[in-house]
């Protein structure tokens, strides 16, 4: 049975060579305004972000643009569209990913046996919650596979 620093350590040298998306976090200022800057990059697997040395939870996903003048049916189109341009006005290229709201998996407690963000050990299984509902736990050796396949061919 492997441990899930083990299984993180393997995903990691399988992605090698795979770009990474860029992390983010909101900043305000006087001077420069709302706006989100780079503070690292990750490898984007599913509900799970591997940075060199930690594992992040998903959250927010935006791709770095220029809202432009158009016109928005909904609020929350207007609302994503001023987040993207955040993106952009803290050093986002127009296009790339930035993934905020992220927040750290605390992997010794899931390797102890309890559990942190999407990672649990279940009967001994380090698994992952892949979906919202609690039948959506799998083994993460599998789930990990499955990701680092579905992005080398991509």
């Amino acid at each position: 049975m492997k441990s899930a620093t083990e299984l993180l350590a393997g995903a990691r040298t399988s992605l090698a060579g795979i770009p990474k998306e860029g992390l983010g976090e909101e900043r305000s200022s006087r001077w420069r305004g709302e706006r989100i800057v780079r503070i690292g990059e990750a490898w984007h697997v599913g509900v799970l972000l591997l940075t060199d040395e930690q594992v992040l939870t998903t959250a927010e996903v935006l791709r770095a643009a220029d809202p432009g003048r158009r016109g928005y049916t909904a609020e929350s189109a207007r609302a994503r569209a001023a987040r993207r341009q955040m993106a952009l006005r803290g050093g986002f290229s127009e296009g790339e990913v930035a993934h905020v709201g992220w927040s750290v998996i605390d992997v010794d407690a899931v390797d102890a046996g309890g559990s942190s963000g999407p990672l649990a050990m279940r009967d001994g299984i380090v698994s992952v919650r892949w979906s919202g509902s609690a039948a959506g736990m799998r083994p993460l050796e599998g789930y990990l596979r499955e990701q680092v396949d579905l992005m080398r061919k991509s």
